[in-house]
């Protein structure tokens, strides 16, 4: 297919389920890749089931497959009553395609009636302090910090992170983003349970995260191949700096 005929970034929906105002978490390639492994664990422990893409000139050439399954790199879920949406991306996007895609997801959220928007993701640190950081609009920091997650008191987003908090700014949606710092050289579930513990604190869901904080030396070696592209990716452009 030409080039040409793949648009700039457009969401299609698969699935029945009907989303109604859904709180929105979104989850990109990251330091210690905590943003997808976060996200990926809350479809699995919420039993969420896939209701949309994203397509993009802007994407890599490329699919995943995951126990011999193919499916789309750039996947959208929803629970069984359509109050929470999951958007995951397991591949890392160019700075091209940026605000093309933050638009589209934050278009598409609008016609949902979704209101906030959370980012996960991980900073660069050489070690996970077992701590949440977040970063948020004026009226949402007095609620993340009475559940003990601490303000990050400076410094700026990049890359599609980023480019969707920025575009919250200028729309009807809160955008916020719940950060742990995570060994950026190897997958860190561990500071991944440490983002979902805090989110069952604030939206009161009960995901455990017990089985995760297990999984480091089968994720290092499962997810070898995105983590290092991740690093490469990261000599060119960073996401977080904090």
């Amino acid at each position: 297919m030409l080039q040409q005929n793949i648009p700039e970034a457009e969401i299609y929906e698969v699935g029945k389920n009907k989303l109604k105002n859904p709180t929105i978490f979104v989850g990109f390639v990251g330091a210690g890749l905590v943003g997808t492994i976060a996200v990926d664990h809350m479809i699995n422990e919420l039993d969420m089931k896939e209701v949309g893409f994203l397509r993009s000139k802007h994407l890599p050439p490329s699919t995943v497959f995951m126990q011999g399954r193919l499916r789309h790199p750039f996947r959208i879920y929803s629970n069984s009553d359509g109050s929470i949406c999951a958007i995951i991306c397991e591949i890392v996007i160019s700075q091209d395609g940026i605000y093309n895609i933050a638009m589209a997801i934050l278009d598409w959220a609008e016609k949902k009636g979704s209101t906030e928007i959370i980012v996960l993701d991980g900073v660069a640190d050489k070690k996970h302090d077992g701590n949440a950081f977040f970063a948020a609009e004026v009226d949402l920091c007095r609620v993340m910090e009475e559940n003990d997650i601490q303000m990050v008191p400076q410094g700026f987003i990049t890359g599609i992170s980023g480019g969707i908090l920025n575009e919250c700014l200028i729309r009807k949606i809160r955008g916020i983003t719940l950060l742990a710092k995570a060994d950026e050289s190897i997958p860190d579930p561990v500071a991944a349970a440490t983002i979902i513990d805090a989110i069952n604190r604030v939206y009161d869901t009960e995901i455990n995260t017990k089985n995760l904080k297990k999984q480091k030396e089968q994720m290092s070696t499962d997810l070898k191949e995105l983590s290092d592209k991740y690093s490469e990716h990261k000599k060119i452009d960073s996401n977080m700096y904090m």
